[in-house]
């Protein structure tokens, strides 16, 4: 009877492992505005989401400066509806903070917020803005993300909550920014096979892609007015081949024969907070590098 027991205790055992291996990572990209994780991950996003992976985007701020010719209650909420139609399109969940657009500091009460967003989604992973970044809002998120990466684990902070009991893997999305420090390629996915999908989900943002972004750009395009034709052109302005750092750290993680193929990436920059991840950590919480190693 106790061998028996013993042989059941062992196959729960191995079951349970089973499933702890087999658990949805939890993927929460944080942005400045309703439009930010979308840019710099949604390419990443769809291919967790694809391969059964749970992923949030979270707005710090609810967009509502970000246009020229609306603004206040009415432009958040046509941003929040956009976000809605993104979710739809990338398989992902989204959420918007009610923090004005343009005015955003690092105070306590939003870094609570933010504490509060990773440790209610269980984040294994959580990526942001670099806190140096030509946007206010941009450099203000990043530093309220620094600021909760080690607080997510701290009981008496944000008490209303739960704490994590293992903090997340922290990185940083690309950006050209040079000074104090560029950017370094850490992590980068090829998302080739998804860049449609992420083009058809920055088409959701109307306000901003065919409207707020080429005004305050300057731009001297004409924006199409058919669908298809609107899909093409934000293609040829949001897909982008890697650069040269990229690309060389492409040929690190894929090999330089799989490399060479990849026509569109996104790359991450390991954050010193948080956990330290290993190269099998990375491998293990970013698998849509091992899946296109072994094709």
């Amino acid at each position: 009877m106790k061998k028996i027991n013993l042989i059941l205790a062992f196959s729960l055992l191995s079951l349970n492992l089973t499933f702890a291996q087999e658990k949805p990572l939890r993927i929460l990209m944080i942005g400045a505005h309703p439009d930010d994780c979308d840019i710099k991950a949604g390419g990443t996003a769809a291919l967790f989401s694809k391969m059964g992976h749970e992923v949030k985007f979270l707005s710090v701020t609810n967009g509502d400066a970000g246009h020229m010719e609306m603004g206040g209650g009415i432009l958040a909420k046509r941003r929040y509806a956009e976000t809605q139609e993104v979710a739809k399109r990338l398989g992902i969940q989204y959420d918007v903070l009610d923090n004005h657009d343009g005015e955003l500091l690092p105070t306590l009460e939003i870094r609570l917020e933010v504490i509060r967003k990773i440790r209610e989604w269980g984040a294994d992973v959580v990526i942001s803005h670099r806190p140096n970044d030509y946007h206010p809002d941009h450099r203000y998120t990043g530093v309220l993300v620094q600021d909760a990466a080690f607080m997510v684990g701290v009981p008496n902070i944000a008490a209303d909550t739960p704490p994590l009991r293992k903090n997340p893997i922290f990185l940083y999305y690309q950006d050209n920014f040079q000074k104090p420090n560029p950017f370094s390629p850490d992590v980068v996915i090829d998302i080739t096979s998804v860049i449609d999908q992420k083009i058809a989900a920055l088409d959701a943002h109307t306000s901003q892609f065919y409207e707020w972004l080429p005004w305050i750009g300057n731009e001297t395009d004409v924006i199409p007015e058919g669908k298809e034709e609107r899909i093409t052109w934000l293609k040829s302005k949001r897909a982008l081949a890697p650069n040269q750092a990229v690309k060389q750290a492409l040929e690190n993680w894929y090999g330089k024969e799989k490399a060479s193929a990849v026509e569109f990436a996104e790359a991450f920059e390991i954050c010193e907070y948080g956990s330290r991840p290993t190269q099998a950590d990375l491998l293990r919480l970013f698998p849509m590098i091992s899946n296109q190693k072994e094709q």
